[in-house]
């Protein structure tokens, strides 16, 4: 049951072909960084997010399911997960990503249980 974490909510305010590349990404709790790149593709939407010295240069993978909004007119996406479930997640390996369906599904595990806060299995 991952596959719903791929996807954007419809509340979102996802406007399809927008560019998001370089708008900055709000947790629940202050600035991550911005995003460095991501998909629209059905069934496979995410952002992959540079932290920036926040967490010493870490890119981080978000599936699509994590934006509550987009704001086009001040460039932010903001996201449902609070900075420390975003630093305890899985790390982001852009090999893994392209080729490795075992390590998506561990994303979407991490993300679709929530993550440790919420008690998932990582908990």
């Amino acid at each position: 049951m991952t596959e719903d974490v791929w996807s954007y909510k419809s509340t979102a305010g996802r406007l399809a072909g927008a560019d998001l590349t370089g708008y900055k990404v709000e947790a629940t709790d202050g600035a991550i960084g911005k995003v460095d790149k991501h998909s629209d593709e059905v069934g496979d939407a995410y952002l992959v997010v540079d932290t920036g010295v926040w967490i010493f240069g870490k890119e981080v993978l978000l599936p699509a399911s994590t934006v509550e909004s987009i704001d086009p007119n001040e460039k932010k996406v903001f996201v449902s997960l609070a900075k420390q479930q975003i630093k305890d997640s899985p790390e982001f390996d852009r090999e893994k990503h392209l080729g490795d369906p075992g390590y998506r599904d561990e994303l979407g595990t991490y993300y679709g249980t929530g993550g440790p806060t919420f008690g998932g299995p990582h908990a």
